[in-house]
């Protein structure tokens, strides 16, 4: 028989009965009593641990949790955290669970535990109508299995992640919502097709991303002033958008880069929507027109940014690619009518002084100055004027700028430093960074110095030659101007075997760490650094013993083995433009080293797990020696994760696994250290023949 229960956080006794006169104190009482057909009617008030309640809060099948839906539950705030085991997502902190016909109405829900979501929704159909999902620090709701769930007229703003993530095989109804202010209005992947009718999507970093084989219906909606792209279609994803006898009558439109971006290479057909040709990239077909904006393919770069405008078809396995392809988004370099770049040839002056002026419009520092071989109608006049006024370039004692002479590399790091007016503390050591650096001319050596400490060379194919004095390529100078606006925080930085590290030069000791002296894994950290695949901190240290996070690590791995693509990039909503490691973590994930979590976020500061690291170089390098029986090496190999098992098993087989200080401790759920990573991507190395074995008593062996 159906009942109505009442709960007051304020006013009610979780000893009283429940009714309208003698409410509830909480909301985890009212669920206890609670039967099919129960309504538990929400007074005003905040619903958290402080007030009593036990999270998550699991409703049942058939019970209605119920606000003030006529305000979006305004006033009425559930906000906790509890742990939960997903049979598809393993463990998750969630504030609300949903059973099958559970509804939840007129409520405000927020999770601000780390990684926390607001409701989660699994293999079950429930309701969610007019709440309001704010301030979670992944998202508002999450549906996963064979979820069909209906969510209606809610308000999603301002969640860290999502607003709405749906995977696995969900479908259901997405109808009526307002989305702002996360990274993601709605991400849907998997092999999801929900229906997504009537949302207006705007103001977050993407509006929808579509990804995985998901097939979602597209009806109706607006989709507007997101910072990136308004709908974003990854993987071998097919949305629906619009038939000649249903159109899609959704408006994309002022979003800040593509309205839409397919980056897959299977055509959209999109009918019956309002939709700018020039604002589409990829294969789009616009009610019978091919519209193809910015490239069919949808991006190939290692960076995950879109296609350079030329597509240079004599860079894409070049060293150099992602320096070039970096400064020409930037609009600050172009290449040649025939389509090329010709990243090997000679850059003259004239050219290095239009480049330098493009890449950083100096402003006079000096007088200007007459130079005999630079006629008046010479096409390269003004830049060379400039360039020399804002002291980057200079001319030779006899009035002369030689423009047609090629720059050298030194020349080009002298210029660099001078005209940024760059300096750092004096460190003749940093020097020892280079084999060859008794050629390095006195008058350069202070700069060549600065721009070694704020990694501005690049030494290409030798880490350690610089050729001071060697004519420099197109290439070169482009590497070496991107690192330099890498350094003025202008561009996102790029990892690259090739960037030079003052800290990881051959003339300080190997590492100098002051906190490794002892320390266990002393010995694999050195080698690395000695390779100058790792650097330590500013203080001098490399804190061995503090964790690593997914960003680090990313980093790390593609210094280590600068993986090729074996897939096509993807899109993280947790990851803007600027962040650091934004294009480190696409080549690791092109790599198949890393990858991402079903709500299309990476987690780039969450601290990777030690058995992450082992599955990461298992996959990423393709290795294979499966043997179940060599996992009786660890006395807690119960807790290894079933998915993880085969990986463990190879990496043992192959002495990948260290463990300190207990061999037979696997530990595989705990965060990974510096030195634990540092010393298992060594012993991938070792597995690859690229690094001489270490003697260490923590490495396991079958």
């Amino acid at each position: 028989m159906a009942q109505t229960l009442f709960v007051n956080p304020g006013t009610g006794s979780d000893s009283a009965a429940g009714s309208q006169s003698a409410p509830f104190k909480t909301i985890t009482k009212a669920l206890s009593q609670a039967q099919s057909d129960t309504t538990i009617q929400l007074t005003a008030g905040n619903y958290n641990a402080a007030s009593g309640e036990t999270f998550p809060l699991d409703i049942p099948s058939g019970v209605k949790v119920v606000g003030n839906e006529g305000n979006k539950g305004n006033g009425i705030l559930i906000e906790g955290s509890g742990e939960y085991n997903s049979r598809t997502q393993a463990g998750q902190n969630v504030t609300i669970l949903l059973a099958n016909a559970a509804e939840l109405r007129g409520v405000s829900v927020t999770n601000l535990a780390k990684r926390g979501t607001a409701v989660w929704v699994e293999s079950t159909a429930p309701t969610i109508a007019n709440c309001t999902f704010s301030n979670s620090k992944r998202e508002g709701v999450f549906t996963t299995g064979d979820a069909k769930p209906t969510i209606l007229n809610n308000a999603f703003i301002d969640n860290e992640g999502n607003g709405i993530s749906i995977t696995r095989n969900s479908q259901g109804e997405i109808r009526g919502n307002t989305c702002k202010q996360a990274g993601s209005g709605i991400t849907i992947d998997g092999t999801s097709a929900p229906k997504v009718v009537d949302n207006k999507i705007s103001e977050n970093r993407y509006g929808i991303i579509i990804s995985g084989e998901a097939k979602p219906i597209l009806r109706n909606n607006l989709i507007e002033k997101n910072t990136e792209d308004g709908l974003s279609v990854t993987g071998k994803a097919v949305p629906d958008l619009g038939k000649s006898n249903d159109p899609g009558s959704n408006t994309l439109r002022d979003n800040a880069k593509f309205d839409v971006n397919n980056s897959t290479s299977t055509k959209l057909i999109s009918i019956g929507n309002q939709l700018t040709a020039s604002k589409v990239k990829g294969p789009v077909e616009i009610d019978g027109t091919i519209a193809d904006g910015g490239g069919s393919s949808g991006g190939d770069g290692a960076d995950g940014e879109e296609n350079p405008p030329t597509g240079f078809k004599d860079i894409q396995t070049h060293w150099a690619k992602p320096f070039i392809e970096g400064l020409l988004a930037k609009g600050l370099i172009s290449g040649f009518s025939d389509g090329t770049f010709k990243p090997d040839a000679k850059m003259t002056r004239a050219q290095y002084a239009a480049l330098v002026v493009k890449a950083f419009n100096p402003s006079a520092k000096r007088a200007a100055t007459t130079f005999t071989d630079v006629a008046a109608d010479f096409w390269a006049k003004d830049v060379i004027q400039q360039a020399y006024r804002g002291q980057f370039l200079s001319g030779f004692p006899n009035n002369t700028f030689r423009p047609n002479d090629n720059v050298e590399r030194v020349q080009v790091i002298v210029s660099l430093v001078s005209g940024l007016g760059l300096t750092s503390t004096p460190d003749a050591n940093a020097l020892n960074a280079y084999d060859d650096r008794n050629a390095i001319p006195s008058y350069a050596k202070d700069e060549v110095a600065t721009a070694t400490k704020k990694q501005i060379v690049v030494n290409h194919p030798q880490l350690k030659q610089l050729n001071p004095t060697k004519d420099a390529t197109r290439a070169e100078v482009a590497a070496m101007v991107y690192q330099s606006l890498v350094d003025a925080k202008q561009v996102s930085a790029i990892n690259s075997p090739y960037i030079v590290s003052a800290s990881t030069d051959g003339g300080t000791p190997p590492v100098g760490f002051k906190d490794i002296q002892g320390h266990w894994a002393a010995n694999f950290i050195t080698a690395l650094v000695n390779q100058g695949l790792i650097s330590g901190f500013s203080d001098g240290t490399f804190k061995p013993d503090a964790k690593m996070s997914r960003a680090e690590y990313a980093a790390l791995i593609v210094k280590a083995f600068n993986p090729t693509a074996k897939r096509e990039a993807t899109i993280f909503a947790d990851i803007t433009d600027d962040f650091w490691a934004k294009d480190v973590i696409q080549q690791a994930y092109r790599g198949q080293f890393l990858s991402g979590f079903p709500n299309n976020t990476f987690r780039p500061k969450d601290e990777v797990q030690r058995v992450q690291v082992i599955v990461s170089l298992v996959s990423g390098l393709g290795l294979s020696a499966g043997d179940a029986n060599v996992l009786a090496a660890y006395d807690d190999r119960t807790s290894i994760p079933d998915y993880a098992k085969d990986e463990v098993a190879t990496a043992t087989k192959k002495q990948i696994v260290v463990n300190h200080p207990q061999l037979k401790q696997l530990n595989p759920t705990k965060d990974a250290t510096r030195a634990e990573v540092a010393a298992m991507v060594y012993q991938a190395l070792v597995d690859a023949k690229q690094m001489s074995a270490i003697e260490s008593p923590y490495i396991v062996s079958a």
